[in-house]
């Protein structure tokens, strides 16, 4: 039997500085800390494929910030906990909380064991600013619309608290018996991965960094500039945040404390909102543990989808011929991420537009994003579509081309991703297809062949749509 050691369970929490259990475990005495890739559990909410990218570089500048001294495991979570208290003396096991449905169970059954054996669990929030059963209306329900969610619920509530520092006096154990990082077999065979990572510096200095850059050139232009896909008015920490490298409460304190003679209180403020709304997806999943999969309002449930295969695969890969839509989408392809203005806009066009399921939508940024957290994902779908919770109602439909004209006005994000269109007037940019034939030969481009024609009318498929919508719920 090796020495007594207290586990630490890494998983949404890919950081030492502010994580709470992390602290625990190391005051109360050596170390064992433990990353397990459980995607048994998971079932069909197993990593995607550019999640499982981010989480091997993520580990990796985790295990270097912990001397090389983190085991890694593969496999069900319960039996490796069996396994290495089989192999270790585990006085205490610690670990931040997690809200998805399959980890909750999972981590309910993992406590119970370890229960039946005398080893106490400490468990902590690390990862929320409001626990999602804290932040309910007077009758103790949840809270079905944002605004009030957010302003008599969370901001009524307790501050968020103040991040923890680290402890410089951790002793770690090792276990020799564990995988190492290339062993979790988290990188693709075929290394698509290698371009899309360096848009990226993972990990918690990542993070830190990325934050810092956030405050000082991009906050003081949030509120209007978040809109602009062109712009750097946006934080990009949706990744670190998903998977720990950097926690909310760092976040929420380090913006409130920017200076308001520098910053505006009003950006601060909106900034922070956004906080909140990442706070609501979560609560929306806590009390609807079937929003991956159902609608909220059941009247969707007899919405007529369409099935084409063809039109599915043009959007996926950027070629629907509706450049705001397509250059969306080859962000995500090529970055691991999509602004979000941009994906309100793609993903309206995929369901009202095209009228495919939100579900076609859900899985293929599961499997895109860097970022593919399950709350927001799925809330994020059902809102888009009109069907979740405090959503948009399905008759607002994103016009893509005056959304582009709008917001990106200079075509610096559309043509960013689609360079083809470079030689065109800036006014023709947004629809190439209404250019006139001398304008498009003249900058070199026949639709069709070096960009597509577009693969739905955006007018008539309104109107179909809104027809559909107006005799479901009549």
């Amino acid at each position: 039997m090796s020495a007594s050691v207290y586990i630490h369970w890494f998983r949404q929490d890919l950081r030492l500085n502010d994580n709470p259990a992390f602290l625990q475990a190391s005051e109360l005495g050596c170390v064992l800390p433990i990353y397990i890739f459980d995607d048994i559990n998971a079932g069909e909410y197993a990593m995607g494929s550019a999640s499982r990218v981010w989480l091997h570089h993520s580990l990796t500048s985790l295990s270097e910030s912990l001397g090389g001294m983190l085991s890694c495991y593969r496999g069900d979570a319960s039996a490796i906990f069996e396994e290495l208290i089989s192999r270790f003396d585990v006085r205490g096991v610690c670990w931040n909380r997690c809200y998805e449905p399959w980890r909750i169970a999972r981590d309910t059954g993992i406590k119970k064991m370890l229960g039946e054996k005398d080893i106490p669990v400490y468990s902590y929030n690390g990862s929320l600013l409001w626990e999602p059963w804290d932040i309910v209306k007077s009758d103790s329900s949840p809270y079905r619309v944002f605004t009030p969610y957010y302003n008599k619920g969370c901001l009524q509530y307790e501050p968020p608290r103040m991040p923890v520092t680290k402890t410089d006096k951790a002793h770690f154990e090792k276990d020799n018996a564990s995988k190492t990082i290339d062993e979790l077999s988290l990188l693709p065979t075929i290394r698509w991965d290698k371009k899309m990572v360096l848009h990226w510096k993972m990990g918690e200095l990542g993070a830190q960094n990325r934050l810092k850059t956030f405050l000082h050139e991009g906050l003081n232009s949030y509120i209007g500039g978040r809109d602009m896909p062109g712009k750097c008015s946006v934080s990009r920490l949706s990744p670190h945040l998903h998977f720990g490298e950097i926690s909310p409460h760092q976040i929420w304190h380090a913006a409130q404390a920017v200076s308001t003679g520098t910053v505006e209180k009003l950006h601060i403020e909106g900034f922070c909102r956004e906080l909140g709304w990442r706070e609501f997806s979560y609560n929306q999943l806590y009390f609807n543990p079937e929003l991956p999969k159902k609608n909220i309002r059941p009247m969707f449930d007899d919405f007529p989808w369409e099935s084409n295969d063809a039109q599915i695969e043009a959007w996926q890969r950027g070629e629907t011929g509706i450049p705001l839509i397509d250059a969306g989408m080859r962000e995500l392809w090529q970055t691991g991420y999509m602004h979000n203005r941009v994906r309100m806009v793609v993903g309206s066009f995929l369901v009202k537009n095209l009228r495919m399921h939100w579900h076609h939508g859900e899985r293929w940024f599961w499997d895109c994003l860097f970022d593919a957290d399950l709350a927001n994902n799925s809330a994020g779908w059902q809102w888009v579509t009109g069907s979740g919770i405090d959503a948009a109602p399905y008759f607002r439909i994103f016009n893509p081309v005056l959304q582009s004209k709008k917001f990106d006005p200079n075509a610096d994000y559309i043509l960013k991703y689609l360079p083809v269109l470079t030689r065109l007037p800036v006014e023709h940019i947004h629809a190439p297809y209404e250019a006139p034939q001398d304008v498009l030969r003249n900058a070199g481009i026949v639709l069709g062949e070096d960009y597509p024609h577009p693969i739905v009318d955006l007018a008539t498929s309104r109107k179909r749509a809104l027809e559909i919508y107006s005799s479901l719920s009549s």
